[in-house]
């Protein structure tokens, strides 16, 4: 009979988006009509955080505190009203009655809709359940909230709607805030690191005439005034490297890189990175403090240097090996390229591990070095491993090696199957450098639009002479990935670049 009745009674549809949007509309128009209009208050004096009231509730228990922040839910409708408020330090309960704010403000409370943003003035104290609350005396609306936040259990997970939101992102995903709170921490301990280190924090232009200083595909805008094409830049590293020759022997530049290439987990068209030359210092010098940097990094922020990322456990404690790229390959694939003497013989011997030349590659013993490196070794190493002495053929600025002049004094970090910093022993041979950029500009030529361009002013600078110097630029973006466990670039940049919606 029970079963009859309920079958029998009227099923209560959820309101559309559409009618929910018109609702809180209604709402702010009923309240603008009032005199209420939450949009005109300026200003809500804000005494402490959430944060601030949980860690030292001992001490604060029946003080008179200001919170604000946004209502994240709203629970009994009676006499008393209980609403966890969001600011941006975590959340904390309000226990809003009737009693203490009087019934017309509790009315008026009932009213507001998950979202709004308000501001609190209360009383410290603990529930029966044993819940660190605020005792509401006054609720102040300061912002009507007039598009729904994503409901409660499914929330926002839609990777795209994510990254397009990142305000909705960061409201409602509190790992999401985690992410660039440890961004922010990182970048901070970079400077301070550098700055103790006696390096001067410089900038250098973002515009230039000339794309170089790295090898990839520039973006190209155009100088009205000037009526030129320039180049948004690649990296830092040439104007750097003038200001050693300048006598500035440590300097390190932290700023936006462009470069106009496809996007991947791993890959944004805007990035970080912090590039550093140390005059009288070599490549060597460059991994010991690479070394420190990120692993008193992952020590200070997260507390050890065991962390995990991409399924992997990394260990970040200091003594990373220091691997160089042909033994590398020796030990992966069994080719020996210090016991082969020809290009043609190199070329043979990559291909016949099922390595091809890349169609604009020159057919050299080093070139076929660094493809057999990059398409059968790189994809093994998981642990922080330096791989060093690089081929001369795909190093343009890095110096030759005094022990064999086909290899450079270079080394790529890598954790996890992922580059993440680049550095030399910088090229200081001006004639040297000439050639160099000479090849690069024959490259272009032959249609690779990465390689890079003759710079003139550059090779001026060296002719009067820069000092041995150590160079070394690291990817922020991808230290974040790994300090926050995150497999894509997108899940620590705020603003990721995104194809436009249709």
């Amino acid at each position: 009979m029970s079963d009859q009745t309920n079958s029998q009674q009227p099923v209560q549809e959820e309101p559309s988006l559409s009618e929910l949007l018109q609702i809180r509309r209604d709402k702010l128009t009923a309240l603008q009509e009032q005199g209420q209009d939450p949009f005109v208050i300026t200003k809500f004096q804000v005494t402490h955080h959430s944060d601030e009231v949980k860690n030292q509730f001992e001490e604060m228990e029946g003080q008179t505190v200001r919170l604000a922040g946004r209502l994240m839910s709203k629970r009994g409708m009676g006499k008393a009203v209980f609403s966890d408020l969001q600011d941006g330090a975590g959340r904390i309960q309000l226990y809003v009655r009737i009693d203490d704010v009087g019934e017309e403000a509790l009315a008026a409370f009932k009213k507001y809709d998950i979202g709004d943003i308000v501001g609190a003035e209360g009383e410290v104290f603990r529930t029966k359940r044993g819940e660190i609350s605020i005792k509401a005396k006054t609720i102040t609306l300061l912002s009507k909230s007039l598009l729904p936040l994503p409901e409660k259990f499914h929330g926002l997970t839609d990777v795209e709607t994510r990254c397009r939101q990142r305000y909705v992102d960061l409201i409602v995903n509190p790992d999401v805030k985690r992410n660039f709170i440890i961004r922010s921490q990182f970048i901070k301990h970079v400077r301070d690191f550098m700055d103790a280190r006696g390096f001067m924090e410089v900038e250098t232009p973002v515009l230039n005439t000339i794309s170089g200083g790295a090898t990839a595909r520039p973006f190209i805008t155009h100088h009205n005034t000037l009526d030129i094409d320039m180049y948004m830049r690649i990296a830092t590293e040439l104007p750097l490297k003038r200001l050693i020759v300048g006598g500035l022997e440590r300097v390190y530049e932290m700023g936006r890189i462009f470069r106009n290439e496809g996007m991947d987990n791993r890959h944004n068209p805007e990035f970080t990175t912090i590039e550093l030359y140390q005059a009288y210092a070599d490549f060597n010098d460059m991994m010991d403090l690479f070394e420190d940097l990120l692993s008193s990094a992952a020590q200070k922020i997260l507390g050890t240097y065991q962390v995990e990322w991409q399924g992997e456990c990394i260990d970040l404690t200091p003594g990373w090996p220091r691997l160089p790229m042909h033994e590398a390959v020796k030990q992966y694939t069994g080719l020996d390229f210090m016991a082969i003497s020809s290009d043609e013989e190199a070329v043979a011997a990559a291909k016949s591990i099922g390595v091809e030349l890349p169609g604009t590659a020159d057919k050299t013993w080093g070139n076929a070095l660094y493809e057999c490196f990059d398409q059968k070794v790189e994809g093994k190493l998981i642990q922080p491993t330096f791989i060093t002495m690089h081929p001369v053929d795909v190093s343009p600025l890095a110096k030759r090696s005094p022990v064999d002049p086909r290899l450079t004094e270079r080394f790529e970090l890598f954790i996890c199957r992922s580059e993440m910093g680049n550095a030399f022993s910088e090229l200081n041979d001006p004639i040297d450098q000439r050639q160099r950029f000479q090849k690069q500009v024959e490259l272009r030529a032959k249609g690779d639009d990465e390689a890079g361009m003759m710079d003139e002013d550059f090779l001026t600078a060296l002719e009067y002479g820069m000092p041995p110097t150590g160079g070394l630029g690291i990817g922020i973006d991808r230290c974040v990935m790994l300090l926050t466990n995150n497999d894509s670039i997108r899940e620590v940049l705020l603003f990721p670049t995104m194809k436009p919606l249709d």
